[in-house]
């Protein structure tokens, strides 16, 4: 067994026991630093980093591999990977690149495991008219044509 496929087995033991935090992105490199980088439903606080980092630290022996440990919370401005994160953020405006370079900044009203919904108002010129006039829009996103996903933080 190499030594990540072990990390990654401890990691996803580890995990079982916070169920609301789930894993975005794990990785080591040629020195052995170990980045993990978690998410959770309600957020991630220094406490959940420092409690898996000990849980991990506790079931991996220094004696037979040496490494670094570096548990992290995925930062604000990250963009948005998997299902769970995009449906713990129904309500908040993204802004979403898709695979033919369009790109969206709107509330996300839904998503499922399947797609995500994005609503918003928009400007248009009236069809009887001068003007223009406000217009409800709406959008159906299906993940695999997602490029990127990230949430706008407004104050």
């Amino acid at each position: 067994m190499t030594f990540k496929s072990k990390v990654q087995e401890v990691l996803d033991a580890v995990l079982l026991d916070y169920a609301h935090l789930f894993l975005i992105d794990f990785s080591i490199n040629d020195t052995n630093k170990i980045s993990v980088v978690l998410d959770g439903d309600f957020g991630v606080n220094l406490q959940d980093c420092i409690d898996v980092s000990k849980a991990l630290e506790s079931k991996l022996d220094r004696d037979e591999q040496d490494f670094s440990l570096e548990v992290a919370s995925a930062g604000i401005s990250s963009p948005l990977k998997l299902v769970r994160q995009f449906k713990k953020n129904i309500g908040r405006v993204l802004k979403v690149k898709t695979a033919n370079s369009e790109e969206f900044e709107a509330k996300l009203v839904a998503a499922d495991d399947e797609k995500i919904i994005l609503e918003w108002q928009a400007r248009e010129p009236k069809k009887i008219g001068k003007g223009k006039e406000t217009v409800d829009k709406k959008i159906e996103i299906s993940y695999i044509n997602i490029k990127e996903a990230v949430v706008i933080i407004s104050f």
